[in-house]
């Protein structure tokens, strides 16, 4: 889930990007992070049940990305590692986090926020966090200067359905809302979810307005279209296409609200928009999920489905208007090249973002500047791609395919399904139903070899690599989240 909007002032040239010192005031930025949102949600990548107008108007303006990724199909460790710039296994974020964890992202690691900040950006979160909710974990000790949002994610709260069936001590306490580092509603209703959309795009447009004048990066990761799916009263009803269509349209009017109020105060043309997803849709809840289109699976799996995210890139006069990139490029490269183009200091240690600047301002010839990409989920590598080929490795994984989904936000259990080792072309095999690495055999020993190298860095599984980095833990005396 997400649009990012970024620094004024960089101009692409057929001789590639003039940098910040030539370029003129720092350009803004504002990402907007889409929960569990599939890669054939929104009008770009080919919805026809409702409409989606401000975001076709982005990819008509601007650049859609058909194969950018994430590094895990999970919410925590998805949103770790755009943060960071690194894979999630690496800053030791594995999964998702849930209200009994006593642990999140260390305040070691260098955030975008805090690479903004070295250029004296005004910076801001609206939304959900995920990466902690203890105080020493919260934005405003990340680099946020402003934080309004839940801790974690909208069904982590006493009405989830599954609730009772917990055991005690791990049922989900109340939902709270956060200001900065302190709850000011302990106890979130369904009537506060419906405003969600509303209240963090309304919080976004004041920050806007009140930090017209310097350079300021927005981070508004939507709750939505996490479940328990809810939309405001104006948009009830209004896509035809169930409560679903209803979310993702209010989505798409959040998105139109932040691009008329840059247009309004005149920054539209010193701001780039990028807009994307944390994983996957979450397929079990059938009419309450959206579509991964013609990828394999969704949410939970390292398939395509659940990796591959709907992304488009807006900046005016910057970004070639009308235009596609299918290189390979990940939400993990943002915060490399950000920092580049804004003239800001990378982290002194070791991240796995590249500069995607070529393919963001479509430099002829420009290609994905990863190597090799793994994928990781719950700790164990599952797959490893590149630009074409995808090397996918044993392992257990959540099966919807073929089976009967929930409806009405209640979902339906996963079967187990097995996934063999196999080699799949994604130009030519995008569903990855067919195993080539017979076919191809230096392809795949290529693939594997790389993915060796990941784990003697990152190990798998129970085997830590040296190349981790630990999440921090609450320890004694640290303050408690309470409400």
């Amino acid at each position: 889930m997400f649009v990012l909007a970024w620094f004024t002032g960089v101009v692409a040239s057929a001789a590639g990007l003039r940098g910040p010192a030539e370029s003129g005031p720092l350009p803004n930025i504002i990402i907007f992070f889409i929960d569990d949102m599939g890669y054939a949600d929104i009008g770009p990548f080919g919805v026809e049940e409702y409409s989606t107008p401000n975001l076709d108007r982005m990819a008509r303006e601007g650049r859609v990305f058909t194969d950018f990724i994430v590094s895990s199909p999970v919410c925590s460790a998805s949103r770790a590692a755009l943060m960071t710039g690194c894979f999630n296994r690496r800053v030791g974020i594995q999964g998702a986090l849930f209200p009994n964890h006593t642990h999140g992202l260390n305040p070691s690691e260098t955030t975008l926020a805090e690479i903004c900040r070295q250029r004296g950006y005004a910076t801001a979160c609206y939304g959900k966090w995920h990466l902690g909710h203890h105080p020493k974990f919260l934005p405003p000790n990340h680099g946020f200067d402003e934080y309004l949002g839940i801790p974690y994610s909208n069904d982590m709260w006493p009405l989830n359905p599954k609730n009772q069936k917990l055991p005690e001590h791990r049922r989900f306490p109340p939902l709270p809302l956060i200001e900065g580092t302190e709850v000011v509603d302990p106890d979130l209703g369904p009537e506060d979810q419906q405003q969600f959309t509303r209240l963090f795009t309304q919080r976004a447009v004041s920050f806007i307005e009140r930090h017209r004048e310097q350079p300021f990066f927005i981070y508004l990761p939507h709750p939505m279209v996490h479940v328990p799916l809810y939309a405001s009263e104006a948009f009830e009803g209004r896509s035809g296409a169930g409560l679903y269509g209803d979310v993702v349209m209010e989505l798409d009017w959040s998105v139109g609200r932040i691009l008329d109020t840059l247009e309004r105060h005149g920054l539209d043309r010193e701001t780039l928009v990028v807009f994307t997803s944390d994983n996957g849709p979450w397929l079990a809840y059938g009419d309450h999920a959206g579509s991964a289109g013609p990828l394999r699976e969704g949410k939970l799996t390292a398939f395509e489905g659940g990796i591959r995210e709907p992304t488009v890139c807006w900046w005016p006069g910057r970004i070639p208007a009308g235009t596609e990139c299918d290189e390979l490029a990940s939400t993990i490269d943002l915060l490399p090249t950000v920092a580049a183009l804004i003239g800001a200091e990378l982290p002194e240690h070791r991240i796995d973002g590249k500069d995607i600047a070529p393919l963001l301002f479509g430099t002829p010839g420009a290609e994905s500047p990863h190597e090799a990409f793994p994928i990781y989920y719950r700790g164990h590598l599952h797959a490893i791609r590149e630009d074409r080929w995808k090397v996918v490795f044993p392992h257990t994984y959540s099966l919807m395919e073929g089976r009967e989904a929930g409806r009405g936000g209640v979902p339906r259990a996963y079967a187990k399904g097995r996934a063999e080792l196999a080699l799949y072309d994604l130009d030519h095999d995008i569903g990855e139903a067919t195993d080539v690495k017979d076919r191809y055999p230096e392809i795949f020993e290529r693939l594997t070899r790389a993915a060796d190298r990941y784990r003697a860095d990152l190990g798998d599984g129970r085997n830590r690599g040296p190349g981790i980095r630990n999440a921090a833990s609450l320890n004694e005396g640290d303050p408690r989240l309470t409400w």
